[in-house]
């Protein structure tokens, strides 16, 4: 006689917060971009690239995910630093699930060990997260690190990724919800930040910044949106200030004749309508603001607020 097979329970709904945290340039940025779908932080390869708390929401059938990006883990100077390392802790407090992400392709210096123990003194759930197996021809070369991480802290899970690339990200979602709280969604389902569209597109602008003075231009740069008016429902016109420390910065910005700003100005445009939806008139201007990084005025201006 066959009997009537019983119907698996529904699994819960779960929700909560995830830190990324690692050193610069161990890929955060991109990672969040790529789990996320959209250009929320400013990707660079250049270390110390994002100096916010920015959240990417995601949204899936069985639960919902909110990304903390979190500066590169460093040693702080200037009050910019301090503020920066101010939002790691910050974020780690507060935070469901921590995802450490460490670069697979390098070796293991006193940097990943300094992130490792900001893990281990938040005493949270982690995953830890190896990046850039693209560059790994042999594979292999993975089970010595996972082998020290393992022995170093108790990690629900260790996950080999290409946030660049994309390999292995549905894998790495369904482990971090695994690991979340039930609970219903934070966020409404068309939510994918809760940073406001003048700081992003900053953060674009940024991005292209970096990309274009390549190692000439040191991390003495930032951006602020001072205009930001919606005329029409499909135009928007956007005026941002770039802040240098010195006059000679300025000359490698604005590049010769204007050329180099003007092909930022390009480059962000397209990414900032891409965002936006709509056309757009962006127009850079370059300041020099001697000494910006220990002006709270100016930090306080930029949303690097104390923590």
């Amino acid at each position: 006689m066959l009997q009537k097979m019983k119907a698996k329970d529904p699994q819960p709904f779960r929700s909560g917060y995830v830190a990324l945290i690692g050193r610069p340039n161990a890929g955060k940025s991109t990672l969040l971009n790529r789990l996320v779908g959209e250009k929320i932080a400013a990707v660079s390869n250049k270390p110390q690239t994002t100096r916010y708390k920015i959240q990417g929401v995601i949204t899936r059938t069985d639960g919902q995910i909110i990304l903390v990006d979190t500066p590169g883990v460093h040693k702080p100077g200037y009050l910019l630093n301090r503020r920066m390392m101010a939002a790691v802790h910050d974020a780690l407090a507060g935070v469901d699930l921590v995802c450490l992400i460490r670069d697979a392709s390098v070796s293991t210096g006193n940097g990943d060990r300094f992130v490792l123990d900001l893990v281990k003194q938040s005493e949270k759930p982690a995953l830890l997260l190896l990046n850039k197996t693209d560059r790994l021809m042999d594979k292999s070369k993975l089970l010595p690190l996972m082998e020290w991480y393992g022995c170093e802290y108790d990690w629900r899970a260790v996950v080999p990724i290409s946030a660049l690339k994309g390999d292995m990200i549905e894998a790495l979602l369904a482990e971090m919800i695994k690991n979340l709280p039930e609970g219903e969604a934070i966020f409404d389902e068309d939510e994918l930040t809760d940073q406001p569209l003048r700081l992003m597109v900053a953060e674009i602008v940024r991005e292209k910044i970096l990309q274009a003075t390549s190692e000439e231009l040191p991390y003495v740069t930032a951006v602020v949106t001072e205009k930001f008016d919606e005329e029409r429902a499909d135009f928007v016109r956007i005026n941002c200030a770039i802040y240098v420390e010195r006059q000679s910065q300025k000359k490698i910005i604005v590049g010769h004749g204007g050329a180099q700003l003007k092909e930022i100005g390009t480059r962000a445009r397209g990414d900032i309508e891409h965002l936006l939806g709509k056309r757009c008139h962006l127009e850079l201007f370059v300041k020099v603001e001697a000494g910006w990084r220990d002006k709270e005025r100016l930090l306080n201006e930029l949303g690097i607020q104390k923590q």
